[in-house]
């Protein structure tokens, strides 16, 4: 799978973490009978917990490395867990806030389509916007014609998120559900209908209504919402804690994606960008 660096206008190699054991998971007949187990809360609930103690912190020096993480670009403190070094703060001043919309994490980001009658193709799967949201469908026509912004987030991204635009909140909710992977390996799943998820509607001072979901992922231990009703672009939303997640952004129609972006999405290529840098504007 090749991602687009939006920033060297190069392409690089995906490299999925963990990838021989979601192999063995998602692909081997044995294996799948123990992702029942696997994508289960309860797990990842453990598995947080075991990335919690002091003793885990010793396998972050050899992360940092493995995965080439400049640590410059983080606050300095004594990390007492793994977890707590997989929820990093950046240090200030870092991830300035772009104009316009911009990215509320360092991800991978894919944008789909929204169709007139509010669905869409995503990686192959057919969802409605009301399988996503757990909303009626009436409630959702705003968004008819504009587009599904995927946040794709590696274990080596900054798993902190901002919010992408100045408004206030209007409602926000929890979805119960599985913790597939959110990599490609998951496409037989409609993991953004089956994955546990925080969904927030929001009102927006340059963009109208829009609606954020934190999608959890395998081993994601916790989505970590940080409760603001009122906010400025920028201001952090929350964070997740260990595991690679995705973050899923609706848009209304109007609203104009950076056109290097829209043309690595219309290749089904996910283009790399940052927390606070701007992705698009008003058309």
């Amino acid at each position: 799978m090749k991602i687009y660096d939006r920033h060297t206008r190069t392409y690089k190699e995906a490299e999925q973490y963990g990838a021989g054991k979601l192999a063995f998971l998602y692909g081997n007949p044995f294996g799948r009978l123990l992702l029942k187990i696997a994508i289960s809360p309860f797990v990842s609930r453990i598995y947080g917990k075991m990335r919690s103690t002091r003793s885990s912190a010793l396998k972050i020096p050899q992360f940092i490395v493995d995965h080439d993480i400049d640590i410059s670009e983080y606050e300095e403190k004594d990390y007492t867990s793994f977890n707590d070094f997989f929820c990093r703060r950046f240090r200030e001043g870092v991830r300035p806030v772009g104009d316009g919309l911009i990215s509320p994490a360092d991800s991978k980001l894919l944008v789909y389509d929204i169709k007139p009658d509010t669905g869409l193709l995503i990686k192959g799967r057919d969802y409605l916007l009301s399988e996503i949201t757990g909303m009626d469908e009436g409630a959702l026509k705003e968004f008819a014609g504009g587009k599904a912004l995927v946040f794709r987030l590696c274990m080596d991204d900054c798993h902190r998120y901002c919010f992408p635009a100045s408004g206030n909140i209007t409602g926000r909710y929890f979805i119960k559900g599985r913790l597939h992977t959110v990599s490609p390996i998951s496409s037989a799943h409609k993991i953004y209908s089956e994955n546990t998820r925080c969904v927030s509607f929001m009102e927006t001072e340059e963009f109208g209504k829009m609606c954020f979901i934190e999608v959890g992922a395998i081993l994601v231990g916790k989505i970590v919402d940080g409760g603001k009703t009122s906010f400025r672009k920028g201001d952090e939303k929350g964070y997740f804690e260990i595991g690679g997640s995705t973050i899923v952004v609706l848009i209304r129609d109007g609203i104009k994606i950076d056109e290097d972006i829209m043309e690595q999405s219309r290749m089904g290529i996910e283009t790399t960008v940052r927390y606070g840098e701007r992705i698009g504007d008003n058309a």
